[in-house]
């Protein structure tokens, strides 16, 4: 029924929701610090699986591997802060401009054409997410900004990984993800007050890492099996989770119009993804 890069991504957008719950959890630590503790972890894990799997590094790509790291960087950085100053289904709705950045980038990153009428489909998933924000007094200017800026790097780094498509394996993107961010977010942890971990805190910070590396590799491999304008937009999805999570865990409560703008976002996915498997049947 569903194409493999269809199913990475259902996979991969349940983990990051996952990985965000636990983030916001976490809201006493800075977001500085549980990144550079998240990417301390990832780096761990990802280069187990490298070594498991006995495949060579440091990759065929280094340019290409190193943006997709920065960028990646990047958008966590500004995402995990958002993510703390928001509710947590308004950071990953906002989250959700990404694959409009995504698509445009991708016409000249690596010349994927996007159809007329998927334009149409993510206009509607993008006004679905401005209905969100309008009706959510809860976010602030400055946090909006952040979002915005955290979905643009995004993009970004997604086309970087589309574009390593034939030259490496999906583990030695997932591994330079973390082994980028973690001297990225090193320099950036200078600027703040460090505020020890404490109790449980160790427990949550191991499992960020283990969810978001689990997350990115099932990525990784969706963008790799399917063009970006098809399973980009499946990332909408992880709405449901945010909304679920958000309410029994933080007691986050939105909307009737809110919840509509929600049901939005989803209308333009499903109908995204059922205009791509038409033309492609």
């Amino acid at each position: 029924m569903f194409s493999p890069g269809v199913r990475f991504m259902l996979l991969a957008t349940f983990f990051f929701a996952l990985m965000n719950a636990a983030v916001k959890f976490l809201g006493h630590l800075p977001a500085i610090q549980i990144a550079l503790l998240r990417s301390l972890v990832s780096l761990v894990i990802a280069y187990g699986f490298v070594r498991f799997n006995g495949i060579p590094l440091p990759g065929n790509n280094s340019k290409a591997l190193l943006l997709r790291g920065f960028f990646g960087s990047s958008s966590l950085v500004l995402y995990f802060i958002t993510l703390q100053h928001m509710p947590l289904a308004s950071a990953v709705t906002l989250q959700y401009l990404s694959p409009v950045f995504t698509a445009i980038m991708g016409i000249y990153i690596v010349r994927e054409p996007v159809k007329p009428w998927q334009w149409v489909f993510f206009a509607l998933s993008f006004a679905g997410v401005l209905m969100v924000q309008g009706f959510d007094s809860r976010i602030e200017p400055m946090y909006l900004l952040l979002g915005i800026g955290s979905a643009f790097f995004a993009g970004l780094a997604y086309n970087m990984i589309r574009q390593l498509k034939l030259t490496e394996h999906p583990l030695v993107i997932t591994f330079y993800f973390p082994l980028v961010s973690l001297p990225v977010t090193a320099l950036l942890i200078t600027t703040i007050t460090w505020i020890p971990p404490e109790g449980t805190d160790w427990f949550v910070l191991v499992f960020i890492g283990l969810t978001a590396q689990i997350a990115q590799y099932f990525m990784t491999r969706s963008y790799q099996s399917d063009e970006l304008s098809k399973v980009v937009s499946l990332k909408y999805i992880g709405i449901i989770y945010a909304l679920v999570l958000g309410y029994f865990l933080f007691g986050e409560t939105f909307s009737l119009e809110a919840h509509l703008g929600m049901l939005v976002v989803l209308a333009g996915v499903i109908l995204n993804i059922w205009y791509k498997n038409r033309l492609e049947g």
